[in-house]
């Protein structure tokens, strides 16, 4: 029996979870992946493994059918976001899937909150040209009293609201299914777009579906204050980078912390690495030591029962 894994967070710690293959008698294969491999990869390589960890790859219908025209039995999506997972074909085509949900919810909130601090301050604007041999001192803005448009609030929105608040900022939550919780109640429920120009900050923790991709567009944007700081965690397709060049051009949008983009790596043709003022991540913000190891031993529990190994 083998298995493919491709998420490279769970690729970087695989010392430590081999044995737990070899134990079940299953060959797991670790190709080097930057962060995804191709739909045409996948196609060549998925008949050939009976089960598959899958990280942000193509899992698309032509993907699963060459699966099932080969080994694949079933996969395992790790970590929580599933918007590259075509689980209607999964379904159509007889292959289990699920995800490893509720996973990284503090791991992806300190992100977020690193990076709200990092743009009212200017941590990294400062730290790049401390480096050039300057010393800037812009000034920033204080956390206190500063209003938070919260796109999310499933498990990592309401772990970043619960640190927004540590911070004495005031938290609006845009949630289709908010609940709320006794020890958050000081977080307001809106609808989107509503009260968004209330918001000094943006801070994008929600899921990506069909329905809220440009979810930050031009016409969202021009509803904004002047010099808002916007942070996205989730995932790129959210925002309209070409909207957002423009309103970081026109000096609208004062700054952006984007741990994922529309184009993953991120492209070095984009112009939004002319941005300075701007931070960007490379889609790392569940990659913890701690959280790594506490996702890939669930998906490797979740596929195991899904190949009847255990």
């Amino acid at each position: 029996m083998k298995v493919l894994v491709t998420c490279p967070p769970m690729l970087g710690m695989m010392a430590e979870f081999k044995s737990l293959f070899k134990a079940k008698g299953i060959h797991v294969d670790c190709p080097s992946v930057t962060q995804t491999l191709s739909e045409a990869e996948l196609k060549e390589r998925i008949p050939q493994y009976d089960g598959w960890i899958i990280g942000d790859d193509p899992a698309t219908r032509a993907v699963f059918q060459a699966g099932k025209e080969g080994k694949l039995r079933a996969a395992v999506k790790w970590g929580v976001g599933v918007d590259n997972v075509d689980f209607t074909a999964a379904q159509d085509l007889g292959i289990p899937v699920t995800n490893t949900p509720h996973m990284f919810g503090a791991e992806v909130a300190d992100i977020a909150m690193g990076y709200v601090i990092a743009l009212a301050r200017q941590t990294f604007f400062i730290d790049r040209n401390v480096r050039k041999g300057k010393w800037p001192k812009p000034a920033g803005i204080s956390l206190a009293d500063k209003t938070v448009a919260l796109v999310g609030f499933g498990d990592i929105g309401r772990n970043t609201a619960k640190r927004l608040l540590a911070a004495d900022m005031k938290v609006i939550a845009y949630d289709p299914y908010f609940q709320p919780l006794p020890e958050l109640a000081l977080v307001q429920p809106a609808p989107w777009p509503e009260r968004l120009g209330e918001a000094d900050f943006i801070v994008l923790t929600c899921a990506l579906t069909p329905n809220n991709r440009h979810l930050i567009n031009a016409s969202t944007l021009a509803m904004t204050k002047s010099g808002v700081r916007i942070v996205n965690v989730a995932r790129g397709p959210l925002i309209d980078e070409v909207a957002l060049e423009k309103a970081l051009a026109s000096g609208h949008v004062h700054s952006v912390a984007l741990d994922v983009f529309e184009i993953e790596p991120l492209p070095n043709t984009s112009p939004l690495r002319q941005y300075d003022q701007c931070i960007w991540g490379s889609h790392n913000g569940s990659n913890t030591v701690d959280a790594v190891r506490r996702a890939s031993f669930k998906a490797i529990e979740l596929l195991f029962d899904f190949l009847e190994v255990n």
